[in-house]
Order: C-alpha cells, then structure tokens, then sequence
C-alpha cells in the first residue's frame, strides 16, 4: 500500500541548456511543471524517492510569443496567463474558453499547457482546442530539437512518444487561416467548475459562398484514449449541405471513431449520447 509523501530528490536548473544537460545525464527523472498533477500523486506516495527535474526556474519558457502566423506557447506559459492573453483571446478563442474551465484559479495559476500534455490524460480540456488549431509540439532534448504534430504525441492514457530525455519546450498553436463561419468549446461534467471532463469537444467550420461546408475540424477528449479528431465525419461533410439527413449521417459516423468506455465519472452510453448532441448543435442550420 503506498503511504504518505517521503524524500525526493529535486534537480533545479536555471535555464533550458542546463535541463537538457541534466536529463540526459539523469533520463529516469520526472520533469515538474505546474506540478498540479504530482502534487496529487506526491501526496499518495506514488512518487516516493523519485528523481524530480523542477523546471520551475526556467524563465525563457515562461513567455508567450506572437508569430506571423500563431502563438508560440512556451512550456512553463500557464493556462492563466493564456486565458488572459489578449491575442489568445481574440483569435485563439477556443483555447482561452478551455484553459478558463480548468479546476479552479489556482490550478489555472499553475498548471501548464505543455505539462497538460505530457501528462496525456485523455479528458485533457484543451486538448479538442489544440487539435483542431492543428498545434504542432517543440521538443528539446540532446539530441537535437524536432517538432512533432500534436496528435502524434499520445500513444495512449498517460503515455506519450517523447523519446527518452525529451521536454517540451513550447507549443505553437496556428490561427486559423480566415475566420471560420462557425466555432465551438464545450465541457460536459458533473459540475459546472472544477470537474473532470465526461466529455469535451472543440469544433471549426468553414463554408462556401453557396452555403456547403468548405471544411470541418472537429474534436473530442474523454471518449478515447487520446483526443481523437473525426476524420470520417469531417470527410463526409466536406462540400455538402449541412441537412437534416446529412447531419445524422454525421452522428451516426461519430460511432465508428470514438471508443468510449465505463467509468467513475460516467457511462460509455452517456457519454456518445452527448457528444453526438454536441456534433450534432453545431452541425445544424441555424435561421
């Protein structure tokens, strides 16, 4: 049974070279961002006598950068400071929504994007946002640097293809190339604040000048082991009239793409019930 917190051994670096120095000499270390979620293992023990690699003091990781074409989120950025940020609210907006519903204004104040997804939790609620933003992930590591789509970082429930010795170093999040006709973010939990996703979707929707749709992202977390993207939905809908007819079809194509399961927090069955609702409201003609 694993008891209370016991001794850690902490590495502090000062800057990004010297994180990278120190995990390549020590790969089995545990790199600490926000720390929201190894707090909560800490304190269950589960990380008894680990090697941690703070990344707390890395200052040339906190910033959030403007580009021609996006924002370069870097790791230690908090959900916070994003949910603050003028040019992420303005034409990140999906991201701004998400990082505002994420436990409460402490957990916002520490947790990090970057942390968020190297911990790859499946209900990770900016996660839909990033994926249909298309984020494209910077790593660093001694080997080099490489960057890395954002959907091909999760292998599974908290596990990632970073390589060994690999860190985050930002995330860079595109804006969308013109504005999109229609956008959405909505979390569905048993509360309405401080609650892990049942189920969380993100969706952007483009149209032609006669009304069909010119293209179709649309996401969701917590009804998969990783976010999943919709690809037979999006395929299907593409240069067609949004319809009565179409949009069920669309519904009923949801059903091969996500694999929810039973948990503690809710049903498989509820949980494809809302989301094809979500697919669903945002799909539909509006007058």
């Amino acid at each position: 049974m694993r008891g209370a917190p016991e001794t850690i051994s902490l590495i502090r670096p000062r800057s990004a070279a010297e994180a990278v120095r120190a995990f390549a000499r020590r790969p089995e270390a545990v790199p600490l961002a926000g720390g929201t979620d190894f707090m909560v293992g800490w304190n269950a023990g589960v990380w008894n006598h680990a090697v941690v690699l703070d990344l707390s003091q890395i200052r040339e990781w906190t910033a959030i950068k403007p580009l021609r074409r996006g924002v370069r989120v870097g790791a230690l950025a908090t959900h916070g400071r994003l949910l603050r940020h003028p040019l992420v609210r303005g034409r990140l907006p999906l991201l701004a929504q998400a990082c505002a519903v994420i436990g409460g204004v402490a957990i916002q104040n520490r947790g990090t994007l970057a942390g968020n997804i190297a911990n790859a939790s499946p209900a990770g609620d900016t996660f839909p946002p990033l994926a249909v933003y298309e984020a494209l992930v910077h790593t660093v590591s001694a080997r080099g640097r490489r960057t890395v789509r954002f959907l091909e970082v999760f292998a599974g429930v908290k596990k990632t293809w970073l390589e060994p010795s690999e860190l985050i170093e930002a995330v860079e999040v595109p804006f969308p190339r013109r504005p999109p006709a229609r956008q959405m973010f909505r979390k569905v939990g048993t509360r309405a604040a401080q609650a892990l996703s049942k189920t969380v979707a993100a969706g952007l929707l483009w149209r032609t000048r006669d009304g069909r749709v010119e293209e179709l992202r649309f996401a969701l977390g917590s009804m998969a082991p990783t976010v999943r993207r919709l690809p037979k939905v999006e395929a299907f809908v593409a240069g067609r009239k949004t319809t009565p007819a179409v949009v069920e079809q669309a519904c009923r194509l949801l059903d091969e793409e996500v694999s929810p399961i039973d948990d503690v927090r809710s049903t498989a069955e509820y949980r494809m019930h809302v989301s094809r609702n979500l697919l669903r409201s945002f799909l539909v003609e509006r007058a």
